[in-house]
């Protein structure tokens, strides 16, 4: 009988290192609301947003993935050569093909390695790294390097008030290898596809390219093709994650097999303060656990918006390296994931 080899597995996983980029150009409520039926006070109340950081200049989303995750690679103790794999969390790749992660490694001197994009909307990131941890506990690779990054402005409806006050850019990176004392619990994840349309493109490509065909010949003045942007019902949305994602918190926990008692920093997406104040409270952790709020001055960034925050906590001081942290990704799809982690060390080279 022929034998086929399996993969050698390791139980214990950890991020080893972490970095980020936040575009250069802040851009507060009171710009916003030169497009945008609203005001400042308005927007900080119902997000706990007062600026965000959208691209400008030479930036994009591959320029801003490439330094997040050089920044990360510096930041961790290992050779740039043992990376053997880089996953691209995002949802605003401009391009379907090809994808994005191939020369995202290469542009990192990472040529050659498996690379592929994974798409599930703000809880991207979480997604991304219960793969990359569950493919080292495998044996499939030793190390890999999980970007998070968005350029969600690209397709931003300015004058739409429930999405254009909300959404930034950004990038986040971290190195996933073998450590001595596991430091990522099991994924908890789901979806409701069922209410996927409560966050949503509005209009896909193909239908997008029979408009713009059928048009040709019409001045644009008059009648102008538009473009494709992001769409959320915002109510809905909020409904969804004050059901499910208390329970998806605590699965999460009962997965990690960590007490609450034991959490020490609390990163949930950076989607809306309310509804993290909110996810707090029910769980019922202490009152004086640091939360992340890097909404407050970045904004929703997706899939980056977890490493965005974590590296926030790190640099400020709010939290510590080696802390035992709960995170919970959520939007569209709708999905979710969250784990039980040990943060990374505090970053050298930092996005601020």
């Amino acid at each position: 009988m022929v034998s086929i080899a399996v993969n050698k597995n390791r139980d214990n996983v950890a991020m080893l290192g972490i970095g980020a980029y936040r575009p250069q150009r802040i851009v507060s409520n009171a710009e916003v609301c030169e497009q945008l039926d609203s005001t400042p006070e308005w927007i900080f109340d119902r997000t706990g947003i007062h600026n965000r950081r959208w691209i400008s200049g030479d930036e994009t989303i591959r320029s801003i993935a490439v330094a997040a995750g050089d920044r990360a690679l510096k930041n961790t103790p290992i050779e740039r050569t043992k990376i053997g794999a880089v996953i691209l969390c995002t949802s605003s790749w401009l391009k379907l093909t090809p994808h994005g992660a191939p020369s995202v490694a290469s542009d990192l001197g990472l040529n050659g390695v498996a690379a592929f994009d994974l798409t599930s909307g703000c809880g991207g990131f979480g997604y991304g790294l219960g793969v990359a941890a569950d493919l080292i506990r495998a044996g499939s690779f030793d190390y890999i390097l999980v970007i998070g990054a968005e350029t969600m402005t690209v397709g931003l409806d300015p004058t739409d008030r429930g999405t254009a006050m909300i959404f930034g850019d950004g990038a986040g990176a971290v190195v996933v290898g073998p450590a001595e004392e596991n430091g990522i619990s099991p994924t908890v994840w789901g979806s409701d596809g069922e209410n996927a349309e409560a966050i949503a493109q509005d209009v896909d490509f193909l239908a997008y390219m029979n408009k713009a065909q059928a048009m040709q010949g019409i001045d644009p003045a008059v009648e102008p093709v538009g473009r494709m942007s992001l769409h959320m019902e915002g109510p809905k949305v909020f409904r969804w994650a004050a059901v499910t994602l208390p329970r998806a918190l605590s699965a999460a926990l009962d997965a990690s097999g960590v007490a609450k008692e034991d959490i020490e920093v609390f990163i949930p997406h950076q989607a809306n303060a309310r509804i993290n104040e909110l996810m707090k409270k029910n769980l019922g952790l202490a009152e004086d656990i640091p939360m992340a709020n890097d909404i407050e001055n970045t904004g929703n960034t997706s899939a980056a918006s977890i490493p965005l925050a974590m590296e926030e906590m790190l640099v400020t001081g709010k939290a510590k390296g080696g802390q035992v942290a709960l995170l919970l990704g959520f939007g569209a799809g709708l999905s979710y994931a969250g784990q039980v982690v040990i943060l990374p060390p505090a970053p050298k080279e930092t996005s601020f």
